[in-house]
């Protein structure tokens, strides 16, 4: 096997471009400080209390799980346990649902200073908040209370999959049928950039032993499900789509437009690319990656901050997020090794970190991108 879970070897994507080592590391060492300490215009990170800290999403103005649980993955990833636990600590403070049909899953939004802004979860603040958990513990151990972070990530998957069942209340966040992942529970479609079957293969050996059969069944099926749901000429996919992978169009009213490739679309290809690292296990995400990359350096090399149906069509629309499409391109080199992935890293390279109200998102994948790129994502066994 290649990946890296069984050599335990992470390229270092940009030294094999020919950058300095040492210039890699410091830069990455710059953009955290730059997130969690900068200027009051470039950070995102604020200190809250005596020993919490709240990640704020700059263009919406509030308090995500999507944000808070990146942040405990960064955090983790680059040896951060004071900033990982104020986080940790604020996320169950103030977002953790305490009663009703979802008890222990997490409020998706709140205000800075806690206040709920909505009463139910997004299922991929709950899949980040597991994986960073276990890592936690692999790296630095498990304490007491909310700090023995692998029985809290035990207990956040056995939520998500038991759900409905006798003792458990609420919609669980996986369909146990298909076994992927929805867009938020009580609905039958889902968001291609939450499958991360790479950190399901983590999670069929670290959860609840009778519930390791049903993750492993899922990093098998979600990789199916990104087969289907990436369009094989250009490597887009939806944001939102069926589970047969066609983009899901009927819930515009509701949540707006979500068929094209868009903001949330930009992860898919970063997590494919995560997984033929860790893994390794489907020769098609070589294949895919290439697509994408030869899709934005050939055939759109003038829009990338264009809005595109997967199969390409573009339209009127520019990107919200035109920093997210140059790091997640150059993600995807972690499965690519086409005539494109050096392009695509070296315009990430010569990218700066975004500026303004929208920074939050696209500053996050820029991280995770430079972390991954530069050896520095890694598995915590």
């Amino acid at each position: 096997m290649e990946g890296a879970f069984y050599t335990g070897k992470y390229r270092n994507f940009f030294e094999e471009q020919g950058y300095d080592r040492q210039e890699i590391d410091s830069r990455l060492e710059k953009i955290f400080q730059t997130i969690f300490y900068g200027p009051d215009d470039e950070r995102f990170y604020h200190e809250s209390g005596s020993d919490m800290g709240y990640l704020e999403d700059t263009g919406n103005h509030d308090v995500r799980t999507e944000g808070m649980s990146y942040g405990m993955m960064v955090c983790v990833q680059m040896n951060k346990q004071k900033e990982f636990d104020r986080l940790w600590k604020w996320v169950c403070t103030y977002m953790r649902i305490q009663e009703g049909p979802g008890k222990n899953y997490f409020i998706w939004s709140c205000g800075t200073d806690g206040t709920p802004n909505a009463d139910g979860p997004a299922p991929d603040g709950e899949e980040f908040f597991a994986m960073a958990l276990f890592f936690a513990a692999h790296r630095w151990g498990d304490r007491e209370g909310i700090f023995d972070y692998s029985g809290e990530a035990r207990k956040i998957l056995r939520e998500c999959i038991h759900k409905g069942e006798p003792g458990h209340s609420g919609e669980p966040m996986w369909n146990r049928d298909n076994k992927l992942i929805k867009f938020i529970p009580g609905v039958e479609f889902t968001d291609p950039s939450y499958h991360l079957p790479h950190f399901y293969e983590l999670f069929a050996l670290w959860a609840d032993e009778k519930d390791r059969i049903f993750w492993r069944e899922a990093a098998g099926n979600s990789r199916v499900f990104l087969h289907l749901a990436c369009n094989p000429d250009t490597g887009l996919s939806a944001e939102y789509a069926e589970y047969d992978g066609t983009p899901h169009t009927g819930t515009e009213v509701q949540f707006g437009r979500h068929d094209w490739y868009y903001s949330d679309a930009y992860r898919t290809m970063a997590n494919i690319g995560l997984d033929a690292l860790w893994f390794h296990r489907d020769p098609w995400q070589k294949e895919i990656a290439g697509r994408l990359q030869e899709f934005y350096c050939v055939k759109e090399k003038d829009s990338w901050d264009g809005v595109f149906l997967i199969d390409g069509t573009k339209l009127k629309e520019k990107a919200l997020h035109p920093v997210a499409v140059i790091a997640a391109n150059a993600q995807a080199s972690l499965a690519a090794d086409g005539p494109y992935s050096g392009e695509c890293i070296k315009k990430f390279w010569n990218t700066p970190l975004r500026k303004g109200s929208r920074r939050y998102y696209d500053n996050f994948l820029y991280i995770f991108a430079w972390l991954a790129l530069s050896g520095n994502y890694r598995i915590w066994k």
